[in-house]
């Protein structure tokens, strides 16, 4: 049965939306989080990673912690996802290019700026500076930080690096202040199962939390779902999932009003203490503060 908001066949849109700036977002008693990853999944809807017998170690993390139920993607098909992640727009990109670049800085260069530490995780990463496309399992599509021109070969040679050394990394527990990571393509549910994708998450995310630290917040989300549902103004990307886990998240949380890729870029950056960019700072997008640890 089709429901109040949309036709049959048509794309459900969750709205409207707010029009006051969102406050900015904050652990409990104002403290700031010990480390802060965004680990991106790929092409799978809320439904087929949230309930389900073969992600349920995904489900699982969602209870324990903290899950936005009405998160929407932005666009299709992925790199303008990732874009709108760390730049707070898609830029007019409606593909999947890996020559083409933004002329901007985008959240790498806010880091770089205000001398932040970070680093990008990418697996399969093949060597140093690296700027094509693919190579084994890795996709550049997948790893936004490379395509803003301003910083493109700076970050590809000094700032993204493979995963032995994440693994590294977790192992001492010197992990920089913010951390993008980028699963390959098997392990990001884009070319394999969901169940492969899960136990990925599985074997990862116990010790990066333990490494992110007390006050530490992992936010684990998909790029894009299967259908053209969306909220928020400019969201068409699909419902999917939004975990926020570790100690600066809320436990057994769940917040159900509509959010998108621009609101996890606002909170991130809100509790690195940096300027919202560009839809980030829009009225209309909704903070994340209720997946927070309680502010007081």
């Amino acid at each position: 049965m089709c429901g109040l908001l949309a036709a049959c066949g048509q794309a459900v849109i969750r709205d409207p939306t707010q029009d006051t700036p969102s406050p900015v977002a904050h652990l409990k008693a104002g403290r700031r989080p010990g480390h802060i990853a965004v680990l991106v999944m790929e092409n799978s809807g809320y439904g087929s990673v949230i309930g389900p017998a073969d992600t349920s170690y995904i489900t699982g993390l969602a209870h324990r912690y903290a899950l936005a139920t009405q998160y929407y993607a932005i666009s299709h098909p992925s790199l303008p996802n990732y874009l709108a992640l760390t730049g707070g727009s898609t830029f007019g990109i409606t593909s999947d290019c890996t020559s083409c670049t933004v002329p901007t800085t985008g959240l790498a260069g806010q880091l770089l700026a205000h001398h932040i530490s970070w680093r990008v995780y990418a697996e399969d990463y093949p060597h140093r500076c690296f700027q094509g496309g693919y190579a084994g399992g890795y996709a550049k599509k997948h790893n936004p930080l490379p395509y803003y021109r301003q910083t493109a070969h700076r970050v590809a040679c000094h700032y993204v690096l493979p995963f032995t050394a994440l693994h590294a990394a977790i192992a001492s527990r010197r992990l920089p202040r913010f951390a993008w990571i980028t699963p390959n393509l098997c392990h990001d549910m884009h070319s394999c199962s969901k169940h492969v994708g899960s136990l990925f998450l599985q074997s990862l995310v116990p010790g990066l939390l333990r490494a992110l630290g007390p006050r530490g917040l992992l936010f684990i989300v998909w790029d894009e779902g299967t259908t053209n549902d969306g909220c928020c103004r400019v969201a068409r990307g699909g419902h999917v999932a939004l975990i926020v886990a570790g100690g600066g998240a809320r436990a057994h949380a769940q917040m159900n009003t509509p959010v998108d890729h621009f609101s996890v870029l606002q909170t991130v950056e809100d509790l690195l203490r940096l300027p919202r960019l560009l839809r980030a700072g829009c009225a209309c997008t909704p903070s994340l503060q209720p997946l927070l640890a309680k502010g007081g």
